[in-house]
């Protein structure tokens, strides 16, 4: 619980958190970084597209990842990955062995959807 504390938000910190739905319309193999990824762009609605870089591989396949919604933060400064500089952190659950579950709407709902 000790830990839960030294991390405690303010409610101000928090509602400057930009997540947003989004949906996947492109997922290749990321070949050139160090820890398996893919390279992915997200359709935000109004917000536009997004690049980004996701280590997801262990449980999703890059083909059956397109056409899925995702929830991500829009708003961190854009951060270079290898060659691409990404826009967006995909969110998800991290298990034991580092594997990454997408954190995902239950039905379907309009890109740029803000989670709040």
């Amino acid at each position: 619980m000790e830990q839960i504390k030294e991390k405690e938000l303010t409610w101000n910190e928090f509602i400057k958190v930009e997540m947003r739905v989004g949906t996947i319309i492109s997922a290749e193999q990321f070949k050139e970084v160090r820890n398996p990824a893919y390279k992915m762009i997200i359709d935000f609605g109004e917000l536009g597209t997004k690049k980004t870089s996701a280590q997801i591989t262990k449980l999703y396949n890059a083909d059956k990842l397109i056409g899925k919604q995702v929830i991500a933060v829009v708003n961190f400064p854009p951060k270079q990955i290898a060659n691409i500089m990404s826009e967006c952190l995909v969110l998800g659950g991290v298990g034991e062995n580092k594997e990454v579950t997408l954190i995902q709407p239950d039905r379907k709902v309009e890109n740029g959807t803000k989670i709040g």
